[in-house]
């Protein structure tokens, strides 16, 4: 079997137990990146319904399509850490597997991000949420609590659909729920973030993954630790290599 080219952008999409939302979002990344050499990387977050057998489906019609799985469930940041590694493109676009980003919106993401090497991350940020009052309720909190006190200007951290340079992302200290914070990280670390407005759609198959305590009161916790992480970060050093060996 013949290696695929690398592409220039590699798709990370998480899923845990999203059978019936595999087939379409496939579907529409390819179409709306069908101009780009793509790959997508489905990495299954120890799924235990049909996720994993659509996943195969997809490889099968499609040989841009890739399959990483968790033996058990670690976690949104854990698999995106995980599709980020295996990816193998320089710019890595994720975005959730509930449908609900719309891959319509990666191309302008892309096209935002551009080749300036110092723009590392551009962040979707939802417009018209199609989800509970209770989720947007909590999310509003914490995003107003974190906005503040790390000054990372993101309105909407949480949302799924981002683009960004994959040396960046894998230079970041890995941890849970890192993917909430990712502006705020990429900022400590040197980098410029730019955000855009995208599209939200109801989900269509399964359910939500997170309740009230996933968004609030376990993200708060988590920003007493991305406030101590960020003082101690290393910023990039500029470096000059003495011809000599001086």
């Amino acid at each position: 079997m013949s290696v695929p080219p690398v592409p220039d952008v590699s798709v990370v999409v998480p899923v845990f137990n999203e059978a019936g939302n595999v087939r379409p979002l496939t579907a529409e990344i390819t179409d709306a990146l069908g101009q780009r050499a793509v790959e997508i990387v489905f990495v299954d977050d120890g799924s235990e319904d049909g996720t994993a057998a659509e996943i195969a489906a997809c490889i099968a019609a499609d040989g841009r399509v890739r399959h990483v799985r968790h033996a058990r469930r670690a976690g949104q940041s854990a698999a995106i850490v995980t599709g980020v590694r295996a990816a193998r493109g320089a710019i890595v676009a994720t975005l959730d597997g509930d449908g609900q980003n719309d891959p319509a919106d990666l191309p302008g993401l892309l096209d935002a991000l551009g080749d300036d090497p110092r723009l590392a991350l551009v962040g979707g940020v939802r417009r018209g949420r199609r989800d509970t009052l209770v989720k947007r309720a909590s999310s509003r909190i914490a995003n107003g609590v974190r906005r503040r006190l790390l000054s990372d200007d993101a309105e909407d951290t949480g949302c799924g659909i981002k683009a960004f340079r994959r040396t960046a992302f894998l230079a970041l200290p890995p941890f849970d729920h890192m993917h909430r914070f990712l502006p705020a990280l990429f900022l400590a670390a040197g980098y410029q973030v730019r955000y855009r407005d995208v599209r939200h759609r109801p989900r269509r198959h399964g359910r939500s993954k997170y309740g009230l305590g996933d968004r609030l009161w376990i993200g708060l916790a988590d920003l007493v630790g991305v406030l101590w992480l960020r003082r101690r970060l290393l910023p990039p050093t500029p470096v000059e290599e003495d011809a000599h060996g001086r």
